[in-house]
């Protein structure tokens, strides 16, 4: 871990790689019907993800794996508070999730409000089998009862801190970092 002005380095890219290819082969350890799974990303971070473990999965198992990303903006439950500005990005399912077996992945995990919304979402698209929930990193402090099924890693956290996890197709590199929420 390296500190640098309140920034914190939980994982470097390397660290990111290897937790990636664990959370994947996980998934398919306790998924065997690979034919069944379909890989849901909550935008934003979770997308990126989700792509990454989809790669893994198909570079694998010589398959192509159905997938989509979610935007679960109107199915939050701040969605009317007062001075609450969301931004709507679109929703790709491109399959019916009746009985598939739906993997939700998401980048950090926190009160389990936003995972919540995610399932709401899912059910537009079909009835799934299954929902299991795969995260990056899982911060603690539920306010719902939500856990994760594959988890890169438990970090326990204050609520003055914030969880960045940084994506290259984004941020321009690979890393989990932790820092101070700013001014609050």
């Amino acid at each position: 871990m390296t500190k640098t002005s309140k920034n914190v380095e939980i994982f470097d890219s390397n660290t990111f790689k290897r937790v990636v290819t664990r959370i994947t082969h996980e998934i398919l350890e306790r998924n065997p019907d690979i034919n069944a799974l379909v890989l849901i990303g909550i935008k934003q971070g979770g997308a990126f993800l989700k792509q990454r473990i989809k790669n893994e999965i198909e570079k694998k198992e010589n398959v192509i794996v159905a997938d989509g990303d979610i935007d679960i903006t109107m199915y939050r439950d701040d969605i009317f508070r007062v001075g609450y500005h969301p931004k709507i990005e679109t929703t790709e399912i491109p399959v019916n999730l009746n009985d598939k077996v739906v993997i939700l992945i998401d980048d950090v995990l926190f009160t389990g409000r936003t995972v919540r919304a995610a399932m709401d979402a899912l059910f537009d698209f079909g009835r799934p089998k299954k929902i299991q929930l795969a995260v990056m990193i899982d911060r603690g402090h539920r306010e719902l009862p939500i856990q994760a099924d594959f988890v890169g890693k438990k970090l326990d956290t204050s609520k003055r801190e914030i969880v960045d996890v940084k994506f290259a197709e984004r941020d321009g590199i690979d890393g989990v970092f932790l820092r101070e929420r700013d001014g609050r």
